[in-house]
């Protein structure tokens, strides 16, 4: 949920009043509250740095290199302070930079916590050296990395080729820390001069700076708004460019409500990453959102490399191209007149405070880098195969009765879903870990109720306490000292629900040992095994603060926020993930939502886009959000169905529903202030093509579930880009209205309203593509016109491969889990194909701890389809069967004969329909479980 923006002083006894105007005023992000970069003191003083000379020099007889890594002194020579350069050449074709104070005047600080553990590293060898640099090689393929002495720079090559260069712009800038000359004072208030001296003595070797540093606005104290920020650091930023010849197409960075490919932002602000709550954000602007991730994947029909800028700092980035704003027939123009500039695209990245820590990703592949950037922060996490089906949200249901219609509904209208969830109001006065005792005073017998289905709920855990005395989780909080401090040393306070709150140090570990004991089934009354955790507001959200969050001089333990601000999001879904694991003793896995998130979030559960609206706009932008995150490791990513804000028209409504039922996280939600909209309250007609979509999503689940196991343990993305799987094909580098799901299905939603047809995209030359409704065959390397209808949602599978269903759809996943499998087996133009079956128990780590799953291939060449264990040290059985196979682009068998291991066979019964090409086989019987073999002659 946004935050409303008021005045601390008029929160307390305005706050019912102050809602109701805020709820019924009109809707739309208010820019004022959010920084431009012109706003933000280091940014502007970083941007006002202009490419040329840079004043930075590598002092090469420093140089020493060891087994795991090369250090280096750089000497600014305008200032003469002098740096520390790191270069690793790590495992999987990463380079990793690191460049610090070498004399820093306090510890600066570096990101804990992200990386899962420290990057194997490979030797460095020295392949030349003279007074103008170093060459080292980085090992396989001829790649090298060039060490530039005067000026400062980086390049890696490949070859001939350069593939990514450091600091060719000169944009290198690193603010130094150093005491505040004008306002330093000893205790007696007189000025410590011989103190303040001797803080800026140069290091030993250097020249005494020539003159003194400039002192600008923003520098030591920065206002905005009404908020002064002490800055008791001073200046602190740090700023890199990269260059990147040959490329035009960069993507990531998330969070941000924009195209999935990066615009140049000459002209404009800087991509923000800087965790914010922004009330009904705007489309297709770089403004911060909710979330961080500063990861950039950069590419070409010739490489895909990726940039990991380890800092947990506000963070710009700045983009520019040399074909940016080039009009296709200015494009054309240099094409016929040979015009010989190398499109390149240089990205600048400017954080507040830290130090530079950055992991180069050398690809080449995209897979390669999904890969590179797994084995520095891990996968996502395997959720419970039902949080994988359909969610019902909204705040708020009112009571348990309220509770109990709505599941109920959901079975009269025969409409699937597996959670439904509890907003802020289900509390006791927004005291989280509670129930308000009079609208849900037995929540046991409630989840019970939800039990007895096979479903589950969600409630919300928010990290913001009441300030309450009667109130055990603050008490608790307060007394072990656990809050967040002030820059005096109080309790850091601010207004978010509850009115008055605290902020848990989730950088504490102590504090998130704590907090994950609150999840304990004896310490979170009225809790149950059926029972997840939705993290809101973790950016945190402070309504009353800078910018709608934490004061950046709030102290978290020897730190400032400023230093990690982005990170608070990821501590607290960490704890509240750790949490949900104990409470089982290891043995459940969990599912937590959180709307904050950095790097490395994905091993924690899931994220969604935050507090979107009821417009197409916003339908749209789902898809390059959700786009971004997965090729940044988060691949649990959805938008709430409907709008957040607002009221969608029924046409918005279902073809949102057929949107969302094939992205990953699948949840309804729906503003306090909008009227009801559960899916059979929009007419018979809607309600059925509404329950068509969900069915769809049930149907598929074996599939989700299959993408989400490779996710987990390969970090390749469920949900991606076109040009993942083909990345030569230049037609699908700036798509972003259509997707893949794994390898095998295109799915191009309608997201325009009245839309009578969309134009589909079927990449593959010499492929083939079938649409799952009709079974209909369409050459791959075309544009396809689809009229469409309200009913439609297209959706493509790739020839040459073989996708497991469920076809029984019950009122919850859990009910469909012993029920029987259907293969769709889609045949290539050479009549092969190949898929996969995943199976486990759906929601304990018994498949990792005692590898107890099944995974099965199943191939189909030369006229036989086979399955085969693709896990044989795997123990598990199933009930589950093969009900049905059916052959799209066959041939008519004489017949089809069923082969089993005991050397049983059987015939099999099949229909054919000659003028789709499709073959049905009917009851083949066998455990999916176990190998067979059909063979069709």
């Amino acid at each position: 949920m946004a935050a409303f923006v008021v005045s601390p002083l008029k929160m307390g006894p305005l706050l019912v009043l102050w809602l109701a105007v805020c709820l019924s005023g009109s809707w739309a992000v208010d820019r004022g509250n959010f920084k431009t970069c012109d706003q933000s003191a280091f940014c502007k003083r970083q941007r006002a740095l202009k490419p040329g000379q840079s004043p930075y020099r590598a002092l090469l007889e420093t140089l020493e290199l060891t087994n795991t890594k090369l250090t280096l002194q750089l000497i600014n020579d305008n200032n003469k302070v002098r740096l520390l350069l790191e270069l690793y050449r790590l495992q999987g074709n990463m380079t990793r930079v690191k460049i610090n104070e070498l004399k820093p005047l306090k510890p600066r600080f570096e990101v804990p916590d992200v990386l899962i553990n420290d990057p194997p590293t490979e030797p460095l060898s020295l392949l030349s050296r003279d007074e103008n640099g170093v060459v080292l090689s980085l090992g396989a393929d001829s790649q090298r990395l060039i060490v530039s002495a005067k000026p400062f720079r980086l390049d890696i090559m490949e070859g001939r080729e350069v593939l990514l260069s450091l600091n060719s712009r000169g944009l290198l800038a690193f603010e130094h820390l150093r005491i505040r000359k004008d306002t330093k004072v000893n205790p007696e208030g007189t000025e410590n001069k011989e103190e303040t001296e001797a803080a800026n003595e140069p290091a030993e070797g250097e020249e005494k700076a020539k003159e003194d540093e400039k002192v600008e606005d923003g520098m030591w104290e920065e206002t905005f708004k009404s908020h002064t920020d002490s800055k008791p650091n001073g200046p602190s930023s740090i700023s890199l460019d990269f260059s990147l010849p040959g490329v035009e197409n960069v993507y990531g960075i998330p969070e941000h409500a924009d195209s999935l490919k990066l615009k140049a932002t000459d002209g404009g602000d800087p991509y923000r990453l800087f965790n914010l709550d922004v009330f009904q954000y705007e489309v297709f602007n770089p403004m911060a959102l909710y979330g961080a991730i500063p990861v950039m994947l950069s590419h070409s029909a010739q490489r895909t490399m990726g940039i990991f800028w380890l800092n947990a700092a506000e963070t710009w980035v700045d983009i520019s191209s040399n074909t940016a704003g080039k009009t296709v027939f200015g494009q054309m123009l240099d094409y016929v007149q040979g015009s010989s500039e190398t499109p390149q695209t240089d990205v600048r990245w400017i954080s507040e405070s830290g130090i530079i820590d950055v992991f180069i990703m050398l690809g080449p592949t995209p897979t390669d880098v999904f890969s590179q950037y797994a084995s520095l922060t891990g996968t996502q996490a395997f959720p419970p195969l039902s949080a994988l089906a359909y969610h019902q949200c909204r705040w708020n249901y009112n009571d348990q009765e309220d509770v109990a219609a709505v599941d109920q509904g959901f079975d009269d209208h025969d409409i699937p879903y597996d959670f439904i969830w509890l907003d802020i109001e289900h509390t006791d006065g927004k005291r989280y870990f509670t129930w308000d005792p009079h609208k849900f005073p037995q929540p046991k017998d409630m989840l019970q109720g939800l039990l007895d289905k096979r479903r589950k709920m969600v409630t919300i855990v928010d990290p913001h306490i009441k300030v309450d005395s009667s109130y055990k989780i603050h008490n608790e909080i307060r007394s072990k000292g656990f809050y967040v401090k002030s820059k005096d040393g109080g309790d850091y306070e601010g207004w978010c629900w509850p009115g008055n709150s605290g902020y848990p140090d989730f950088t504490n570990p102590e504090m998130r040992a704590w907090w994950a004991s609150m999840f304990a089934y004896d310490q979170y009354e009225g809790s149950m095994e059926n029972m997840y955790t939705w993290n809101d507001m973790n950016e945190p959200s402070v309504f009353n603060g800078p910018e709608v969050t934490m004061h950046k001089d709030a102290l978290h333990g020897n730190w400032e926020n400023r230093d990690l601000h982005n990170l608070y999001g990821f501590y607290v879904q960490r704890a509240t993930a750790e949490g949900l694991i104990e409470r089982s003793g290891g043995v459940e896995r969990p599912f937590v939502l959180a709307r904050a998130f950095f790097a490395g979030s994905q091993r924690y559960g899931a994220v969604w886009t935050g507090d979107n609206a009821a417009e197409w706009d916003h339908l749209k932008i789902s898809i390059p959000m959700c786009l971004s995150l997965g090729l940044v490791g988060v691949s649990f990513c959805g938008a709430d169905v409907g709008g957040f804000f607002k009221s969608p028209s029924t046409e918005l409504l279902v073809r949102w529903y057929q949107t969302g039922a094939y992205q990953p996280f699948f949840r309804a939600h729906a503003h306090l202030d909008t009227p009801r909209r559960e899916p059979w309250l929009f007419g018979p007609e809607n309600t059925a093509l509404i329950r068509e979509a969900v069915r769809q999503r049930y149907a598929l689940l074996p599939y989700w579930y299959q993408l989400f196991y490779h996710a987990h343990h390969s970090g390749q993305p469920v949900m991606r880009p076109l040009w993942v799987e083909y990345p030569q094909d230049t037609a699908t580098f700036s798509m972003d209205d259509q997707f893949l799901l794994g390898r095998d299905l295109l799915v191009h939603p309608v997201t325009e309203e009245g839309a009578r047809g969309v134009t589909a995209y079927l990449p593959g030359k010499g492929e083939v593509w079938f649409d799952v409704h009709t079974f209909q065959k369409h050459n791959g390397a075309q544009n396809l016109y689809i009229p469409v209808t309200i009913s439609s949602i297209p959706v493509f599978q790739r020839g040459g491969s073989i996708i497991p269903r469920k076809a029984r759809v019950r009122r919850s996943s859990s009910c469909m889990e012993h029920d029987p499998y259907t293969l769709f087996v889609a045949l290539s133009p050479k009549r092969f194909a190949q898929g996969e079956l995943y199976i486990d128990d759906g929601h304990t780590f018994n498949f990792d701890k005692q590898k107890q799953f099944i995974h099965r291939r199943f191939s189909f060449a030369n006229n036989a389809l086979s399955s085969r264990n693709l896990a044989p040290g795997s123990q598990f059985t199933t009930f589950s069967w093969i009900e049905k196979i059916v052959i799209l682009g066959a041939s008519k068998p004489s017949k089809a004969t069923l082969k089993t291991p005991d050397g049983k066979e059987s015939l099999l019964e099949f229909e054919f329909d000659a003028s789709m090409s499709v073959l049905t086989l009917r009851k083949p019987g066998v455990n999916a479980g176990l190998d067979w073999t059909v063979v069709l002659q």
